[in-house]
């Protein structure tokens, strides 16, 4: 249906023409207030109108318009957003037509965010490209005509398009476009309205208001306002021609900003053929895309050409972007052109994610994230330049630090404790783990120790010396990783240790920790800089203490070189689905088995179970699911087995197995792949030590898996064929850690079969670098014409390091 809107705040002679096609289900369910399940609940307090008999929703603002956003993170809660769609976004590389199916995604986005409840409003160019390949086609249709009829078809190749003038493509494309817009929007039940405006239509007080009012009228009535500047009819820009306060309409990046003030938008996305804004100009060797801009900066970058097509450019776009800032709208400027993301590019910048440049009015007080990895890459070059003697003093100085300092750290441990419990955020067993105590601190100082006296012979030591010919030696020795980027949950002891690992490596350290251990993460940060500021390198170790998402760390591929996550196996999962281009180190889940041979001791048995799952039930080495051998069901060994389990207050599900053999079972599992992390486990029967070993294979995370039995010949079958990082025989699983295993500390357990595999301490955190020393010589010397053989003699490893 075609509707004619004639408001009495219309623009004087002007009318807005809409189509509004919507299926009788939604309509029906509108009615009924039983409709909309992708809606969120900010249409609960929605109020359903009529108009035509139409009905449509208006949402209630809960975002009162003022100071514009300081972090990106409160991009979720803009209600009203502009986006702005560059020439270079909406046509064709040609210049000749539209960007169809980069069109089509753009509309989807916007769609999905009107459906959410918010007011969305777009400022598009594309016009005079539509009528210019509009025109074009006419044009060639025309002469090829022409000449068949006059010359004949051997001089239909001579045929050229004359200049097209760009008014006159603005008129034949605009209603092409704006039909485009409608049956795009039409398939997401979305309505929408054309505006065209001219500079004029602003510096008339009376035509301001009545497009003010306009545009407000079809935003409660949940259309999408579609607004271009009226090029068919547009003088050409005048220069400096603005007014005192207020930003002349030269172009859509104008446009967009001054009706982004106008409307009071909350948000003002402006999508161009570039990242962002650049420090230099993009595609130079050091340009660095600006993760955020702040008012004042313009001195510190230089533009570059504009756009392909289009009257704006970037320095355009900036000036718009801090006008729309100052006026109270933020503003992100972003790539709606690059394929791997235009499908997703508003989206993501609505949640906040790290994308394009952020204006901003608040500067930080620290450095940001980019700036911290830099110094501690800087940082870190310099701590594995110094002697092992002093990368181990550092570390002793932070063990004495951990006991001289206790009292302040388990007081801002016991804030963290107090905020956490009041919340009501945590689980027992998070809590347990942000729980520190004089123990535990003295525990980590021993570690400490441990990993300072391992440290001398690290960094730089020769694994591999080879005499290549006469005079010319290989060595393969150990180097820093390089940036190591731990993210950890609710664990403040990792800190300290992870940091000593780092410090004895020589690797650079960036730290995201969880909110929920501030207090104590920080007072631990200020005594591992203390440490390291002994010998200078106070700058190797960063903890990231800025609103970074986890998602927007992982993206740091230019500056991070190995990602370790420490926490949950939900935790690890989303990181390693983020890590973009560097890779993780860590396991996405512990399901830890312990397998009850029908050979095994009562006595053992019964130690290990209770230990592996009632020491720490949180842990990732804790057991999650015991198997049983067939035949020890219904013998005094089984029962004892039950009856700790049911003292530790241990919450027991049945395997398929196990439950067929019992008339009243407990609660069958969900899943025989389940990590509980809490007095929970699962029983499982087995026919065998094959059975055993075949059911951890296909329902295990290749973490640590036990086996209890007195027959020496089954435990080591079982050692040998199961490929998991831990393989222990009648040993708890709680024994797979770092400092039990003598490594002083850990950064986490790996499950994957590269690089690193169970408890990475020291030696996981070091990769290698090859060192030829020659004396001229060149590859022709060894060819069948030269004078050099090869020898490939191995040459004994000396206790020599680099340092």
């Amino acid at each position: 249906m075609l509707y004619r809107l004639n408001f009495n705040s219309m623009l004087k002679g002007t009318n807005v023409y809409f189509r509004y096609r919507i299926c009788p289900q939604f309509i029906r369910g509108v009615s009924q207030a039983k409709y909309l399940p992708v809606i969120n609940s900010s249409f609960r307090n929605a109020t359903i109108r009529h108009w035509s008999n139409i009905p449509f929703i208006t949402v209630p603002l809960s975002r009162t318009h003022g100071k514009s956003f300081a972090h990106r993170s409160e991009l979720k809660h803009a209600k009203r957003i502009v986006v702005k769609l560059g020439s270079a976004v909406v046509t064709r590389g040609d210049e000749c037509g539209l960007a169809l199916g980069r069109l089509a995604s753009i509309v989807e986005q916007v769609a999905v965010l009107q459906n959410q409840g918010r007011e969305m409003m777009i400022v598009t160019s594309g016009a005079v490209a539509f009528g210019k390949q509009r025109l074009r086609h006419e044009i060639l249709l025309s002469q090829s005509v022409r000449q068949a009829l006059h010359s004949g078809q051997n001089q239909l190749k001579e045929m050229s398009v004359p200049v097209l003038e760009a008014r006159a493509c603005a008129a034949a494309g605009q209603s092409g476009l704006m039909a485009l817009y409608e049956a795009m929007f039409t398939q997401y039940s979305t309505c929408t309205a054309q505006i065209l405006v001219t500079n004029l239509d602003f510096h008339d007080d009376q035509k301001r208001r009545n497009l003010n009012s306009t545009l407000h009228e079809l935003l409660r009535m949940n259309i999408v306002p579609i607004i271009n500047t009226n090029d068919a009819v547009v003088p050409p820009p005048e220069p400096n021609s603005d007014l005192q306060g207020v930003i002349s309409i030269k172009d859509n990046d104008s446009l967009a900003a001054r009706l982004a003030v106008e409307m009071k938008a909350d948000l003002l996305i402006a999508l161009s053929d570039v990242e962002g804004l650049y420090d230099s100009p993009p595609g130079s060797d050091d340009a660095k895309l600006i993760d955020i801009f702040y008012p004042g900066d313009q001195q510190s970058i230089t533009f570059g050409t504009k756009s392909r097509v289009g009257i704006g450019g970037m320095e355009a776009k900036v000036k718009a972007a801090l006008w729309a800032l100052q006026g109270g709208t933020s503003v992100v400027i972003a790539n709606g052109t690059h394929p791997k993301v235009t499908g997703h590019v508003i989206t993501d910048i609505v949640e906040g994610k790290k994308v394009g440049t952020f204006f901003s009015e608040v500067k930080p007080a620290g450095p940001t994230v980019e700036q911290q990895a830099e110094m501690a890459r800087s940082g870190g070059r310099t701590l594995a330049s110094l002697l092992p003697e002093q990368r181990a003093e550092i570390i002793c100085h932070l063990a004495d630090l951990l006991t001289d300092q206790k009292e302040e750290i388990l007081s801002a441990n016991k804030t963290d404790l107090e905020i956490a419990v009041g919340g009501g955020r945590l689980s027992p067993p998070l809590l347990k783990r942000l729980s520190l105590s004089s123990a535990k601190l003295n525990s980590l100082a021993i570690g400490l120790r441990q990993i300072a006296a391992s440290s001398q012979d690290s960094v730089g030591r020769v694994i591999r010396r080879t005499r290549i010919a006469n005079n010319l030696e290989l060595e393969q020795i150990t180097v820093p990783i390089g940036v190591l980027l731990v993210i950890f949950e609710s664990r403040p002891d990792c800190l300290p240790q992870v940091s000593a690992l780092a410090i004895a490596s020589g690797n650079a350290l960036l730290l995201k920790g969880g909110k929920e251990a501030s207090n104590t993460n920080n007072i631990l940060h200020q005594l591992t800089q203390e440490a390291l500021s002994i010998h200078g390198v106070k700058d190797a170790v960063q903890l990231v203490s800025t609103r970074e998402e986890v998602e927007d760390l992982c993206r740091l591929n230019q500056l991070i070189d190995l990602i370790i996550p420490r926490g949950s196996s939900q935790l690890v999962k989303n990181i390693q689905h983020a890590a973009k281009g560097i890779p993780v180190l860590g396991h996405s889940e512990g399901i830890c088995h312990v397998y009850v041979d029908s050979e095994a001791s009562t006595d053992k048995v019964i130690k290990i179970v209770r230990d592996s799952k009632c020491d720490y039930p949180a842990a990732c080495n804790a057991l999650e699911t015991l198997l049983v051998h067939r035949d020890l069901l219904r013998t005094p060994l089984f029962d004892q087995i039950i009856d700790m389990l049911r003292v530790e207050r241990v919450k027991i599900h049945a395997g398929p197995k196990f439950a067929s053999y019992l008339t009243f079972s407990p609660s069958e599992v969900k899943s025989l792949r389940t990590e509980y992390g809490d007095l929970e486990c699962c029983i499982e029967v087995v026919d065998s030590m094959q059975d055993a070993i075949d059911h951890i294979h296909k329902y295990g995370s290749s973490h640590t898996d036990v086996i209890v039995t007195e027959n020496e010949n089954t435990a080591e079958q079982f050692l040998q064929q199961l490929d998991s990082a831990c393989v222990f025989w009648n040993a708890s699983s709680r024994f797979s850690d770092g400092y039990r295993f003598g490594l002083g500390a850990e950064v986490g357990i790996s499950t994957s079969r590269i690089h690193a595999r169970g408890p990475v301490g020291l030696e996981g955190l070091l990769t290698t670098k090859w060192i030829l020393r020659g004396d001229g010589h060149t590859v022709a010397d060894f060819s069948e014409q030269g004078s050099s053989k090869y020898l490939h003699e191995n040459m004994p490893i000396t206790r020599r390091t680099s340092n």
